[in-house]
């Protein structure tokens, strides 16, 4: 662990490029809830010179209205600031800012970060938090220290790791958590506190993320007609499993002839835990699971492994190398 305790002197901080994709941060009362413009608002001026332009606009949708096409798009445009050296900072929707953050990591080898931030408060609401998480997020991006993060999401005066962040709260101000690993650092008085930071992986590179994966949560009395049905419908399968990776035998039969078409990624469905390995022993235990070959992601929340599997697809992996590149998320 380490920690940086102030943010340095203007001549070494590293220049910011601001995006603007709307969301609640670009919304304000009087209009439904619309996105009106794509401006983060709230004054920069102490950070001095460290956005490199005003805010780029790049489209103004809410975050669940984003294709996997827009999503690639956005990762690609931020990617290419950041291997020029450019801190990014994206202000999107806090609904799937989890993939959106997720999917930069995944394909970003650069070493300046990549930020994501937002509001859980419309811009016109008292108390909006858009302002501070935008210079929260700036004062990161601008951070000699930041360098080699990866994407990131900064919320609340807290960094979050893309792989481990989860949206933890649908309407309070501090809605990001990593119940997994916690935080990475915190900002306050315009000063980053870096406490800690996780490996690197080698990019993926996708063409295109079209193919169609879907999730299947599995719960009481699942018996595998789900399963069965998307199976026949998808390219790939994200199953969230029971406890520490168990189901039903009927479930399990199900999910063993899907993996036999499609790659099959299961993650527990505590937003803390792993798949097991030998703890249980009854029919649908972590036993059968391992033993019908479906790729174990203990590590990952299903919204994130979606996204790795959609772009391991995209990047057009065969089966044994998307079982390598999820390998690091078995626990």
């Amino acid at each position: 662990m380490s920690s940086s305790p102030t943010l340095t002197p203007p001549a070494r901080r590293r220049a910011v490029q601001i995006l603007a994709t709307g969301g609640t941060i670009a919304m304000r009362d009087g209009a439904g809830g619309q996105v009106l413009d794509g401006a983060p608002p709230g004054s920069l001026d102490r950070l001095g010179g460290a956005c490199a332009g005003p805010p780029q606009t790049v489209m103004l949708k809410p975050s669940v209205h984003l294709t996997p096409a827009d999503a690639l798009e956005l990762a690609r445009l931020a990617i290419a600031h950041a291997e020029e050296g450019v801190g990014v900072v994206v202000a999107a929707g806090t609904d799937c800012m989890e993939e959106l953050a997720f999917l930069c990591d995944l394909l970003s080898g650069a070493e300046a970060p990549i930020v994501f931030t937002g509001a859980m408060r419309l811009a016109s609401a008292a108390g909006a938090d858009g302002p501070a998480n935008v210079r929260d997020a700036v004062v990161v991006a601008a951070h000699p220290a930041a360098a080699g993060l990866g994407a990131v999401v900064c919320f609340g005066g807290q960094i979050h790791a893309a792989r481990y962040v989860r949206k933890v709260d649908s309407t309070g101000p501090l809605g990001f958590g990593s119940p997994l690993a916690g935080p990475l650092g915190f900002v306050d008085e315009d000063r980053l506190h870096l406490l800690g930071t996780v490996a690197r992986r080698p990019p993926l590179l996708p063409e295109a993320l079209g193919a169609r994966v879907e999730c299947a949560h599995i719960g009481l009395g699942s018996g595998g007609e789900l399963v069965r049905l998307l199976a026949a419908a998808v390219d790939g399968l994200v199953a969230v499993l029971p406890g520490a990776g168990h189901v039903s035998p009927a479930t399990l039969e199900a999910l063993a002839a899907a993996q036999a078409k499609v790659p099959v990624v299961v993650v527990p469905r505590p937003i803390r835990g792993a798949i097991l390995r030998q703890t249980y022993g009854f029919r649908g235990s972590e036993r059968d699971v391992r033993g019908a070959g479906l790729i174990c992601a203990g590590a990952l929340s299903a919204a994130a492994a979606r996204i790795k599997l959609l772009a391991c697809l995209g990047a057009n992996l065969d089966r044994e190398e998307i079982r390598q590149a999820f390998q690091p998320d078995d626990l």
